[in-house]
């Protein structure tokens, strides 16, 4: 497996065939297969190879969230189409580099991320208040009753869910 060497116009024509059934180099969305054909790429490719002119932009727009795209990184000549010799040189990635990013994840989550959810949910509950929908009235009870009022209010079904009288006043 793999697509050859991706700096070399013979490498991204082995890309460019492989991208043009699909979205990515590995499932539906983005992963860190992803991640690892894109940054063996020195830059964009030619406007002739469009599939892989199209990943690349796509995957660029990705850039500040790679880290967190699912996936493992493996070697880069385990992606690619089958019977094409793997001719990158770049390093694999070290072991030691996996501990570190382990000591990065908090399985337990900190206080101050329950601070921000208890903002965030109050800063919700304040814009929900907000839209409720509260009209004040005066009826005059000869001629219009406050059962004919509510029916009337309660039909606009898509915007009324209930109707309560908070305060009653009658002329």
């Amino acid at each position: 497996m793999g697509f050859g060497d991706l700096k070399s116009p013979a490498g991204l024509k082995v890309l460019n065939g492989f991208l043009s059934e699909r979205s990515y180099i590995e499932g539906f969305v983005p992963s860190q297969a992803d991640v690892a054909v894109f940054e063996a790429i020195s830059s964009p490719p030619p406007a002739d190879l469009c599939h892989a002119l199209r990943w690349y932009n796509h995957i660029r727009s990705y850039q500040n969230q790679k880290g967190s795209l699912p996936g493992v990184k493996k070697p880069l000549g385990q992606y690619g189409p089958a019977g094409v010799a793997d001719a990158t040189t770049g390093p694999a990635p070290a072991a030691d580099d996996e501990e570190e990013d382990d000591d990065d994840i908090d399985l337990f989550g900190s206080d101050d991320e329950d601070a921000e959810a208890a903002r965030l949910k109050e800063q919700r509950v304040a814009e929900y208040a907000a839209k409720k929908l509260q009209i004040g009235c005066v009826v005059e009870d000869d001629k219009v009753g406050t059962d004919i009022l509510e029916d009337q209010i309660t039909a606009f079904e898509d915007f009324v869910q209930s109707m309560d009288v908070a305060a009653f006043n009658k002329i």
